[in-house]
């Protein structure tokens, strides 16, 4: 019963619950989706569709989210935003058509856009800024469990059930997660005095993040015609470069670009944003590596990258005494530079031939990358002011689904260059090899933007004094 009277565990695990729901259904989908589009009498190309609606949603709704939260109430929202997740996973799941299945994923969208920057919205208002750290390192292990566990029970839930039951198990998932936050998360005080909705600001952010999330994740896919896809992404930049020009005439844009001004907050969503990039790829080049370098089946693929997530899992308790004797600042430079090893190391596994050592490979790695993550996490928000906090949270929310997006166009352009250098054909290990050392570069670019932060950003929260 310890643990129910530290908000520092209690309410990061609660919050990590609904995290983890979202984060497994963006990635078990993908494996499902020959059998649905067999039950649905569709293409397999056409079912495409169920994703990208998905992250169109994510990318129209999630700039609402702060303005949402104020005025509503943080616990309410998030609480909401469970309910509409839960719902539009039943309704995926009762889908005759793929009409009906888009808009079910429209609708498990919007609760997904509302329940992570919400979700850690709570926490953080919840949450003493000396126990960040370690709270902050729970909710790092969804994002990481969630896209490695999808692929294989996807693969076990159509093998031996119906596709519609990667749908239907969030349902007790999402149940749960509804109850915990209605019974040990407090509401926070909705702010009804508040600027009205910036509307044509959400508009211009809306449209430019929809537009770049729809190019970045057609690239290299040959679904779209290339002129058509950088008509996409030059559209969308142009979007939000409108959207930057209307916070200068705006009191109250619905997200704050003047949070840039605060040197761990720029770090943190600048070179994080690098960094997550890199993971991006590493999400798709990984499977692909084991798959085609090793020949493994996908359930076997799937096992064997899920050590990754035990590392994570070490790391939770590791974080915050690490963080409080190195600072933020030394050591996510040095563990960003150790990243970018592990994974051009990545790329020369094949060479090995060894299951067990690319399985201790992966495992360091993932311990190193939650690490990270769980510095980036923390540090963005360590000077934040609480009247500013949602703005916060949705900003970071929002390029964070734009860096994952654009990790995996580049990951496959970077494949596609390399097979072109050497004559087309079937993807080498050697593609695999340049695609790695790729996306190593943005881990060192985000080492290089770390060295501007000061010796001690973040020691409210980390608790570390560095030496005069």
């Amino acid at each position: 019963m310890v643990i129910l009277n530290r908000p520092g565990r209690l309410i990061p695990l609660i919050v990590a619950c609904a995290l983890f729901m979202e984060n497994l259904d963006a990635t078990i989908i993908a494996t499902a989706l020959p059998q649905i589009a067999q039950a649905l009498h569709e293409e397999p190309l056409h079912l495409s569709l169920a994703i990208t609606s998905y992250l169109l949603s994510l990318a129209v709704f999630i700039p609402l989210s702060g303005w949402i939260a104020d005025r509503y109430g943080a616990r309410r929202v998030f609480r909401t935003a469970i309910v509409l997740f839960t719902l539009g996973s039943v309704c995926c799941g009762l889908s005759q058509s793929m009409p009906q299945l888009v808009a079910a994923r429209v609708l498990q969208g919007l609760g997904g856009a509302m329940m992570t920057p919400v979700g850690r919205l709570v926490l953080l208002r919840n949450v003493p800024k000396s126990e960040l750290v370690s709270a902050m390192s729970w909710l790092t292990i969804p994002a990481l469990v969630g896209p490695v566990l999808g692929p294989p029970l996807g693969g076990l839930i159509v093998s031996y059930a119906s596709w519609r039951w990667i749908f239907f198990i969030n349902l007790p998932i999402g149940l749960l997660g509804f109850y915990l936050v209605s019974r040990f998360i407090p509401e926070t005080a909705a702010r009804p005095g508040q600027q009205p909705l910036d509307g044509r600001g959400w508009a211009l952010l809306g449209i430019g993040c929809a537009l770049l999330v729809a190019g970045f994740e057609n690239l290299g896919k040959g679904l779209i015609a290339d002129p058509l896809l950088a008509a996409l992404i030059v559209c969308g930049a142009a979007s939000l470069l409108a959207y930057v020009r209307h916070t200068r005439t705006r009191a109250q844009p619905i997200i704050d670009l003047t949070l840039l001004r605060l040197p761990s907050f720029r770090a943190a969503v600048g070179s994080g944003s690098l960094y997550r990039i890199s993971i991006g790829a590493y999400t798709l080049l990984m499977p692909l590596t084991l798959q085609l370098g090793f020949g493994y089946s996908p359930l076997v693929s799937g096992a064997t990258t899920f050590v990754s997530a035990l590392g994570a899992i070490v790391m939770k308790a590791a974080a915050p005494r690490i963080v409080k004797r190195y600072g933020f600042r030394p050591l996510m430079i040095r563990n960003a530079l150790l990243s970018a090893a592990f994974l051009v190391g990545c790329g020369l596994l094949p060479a090995l031939d060894s299951r067990l050592i690319v399985m201790a490979w992966l495992l360091a790695y993932g311990f190193f990358r939650s690490l990270e993550f769980t510095c980036i996490n923390t540090l963005g928000f360590a000077e934040v002011d609480e009247a500013r906090m949602s703005q916060a949270t949705s900003f970071t929310s929002t390029l964070q689904q734009l860096s994952l997006s654009m990790g995996v166009a580049l990951a496959s352009q970077l494949l596609a260059l390399s097979r072109t250098l050497h004559g087309g054909g079937a993807l080498l290990a050697v593609d695999f090899a340049y695609a790695f050392v790729g996306a190593a570069l943005l881990c060192v670019l985000a080492a290089l933007g770390f060295t501007a932060l000061p010796a001690n950003a973040g020691a409210n929260v980390s608790g570390h004094r560095a030496a005069p």
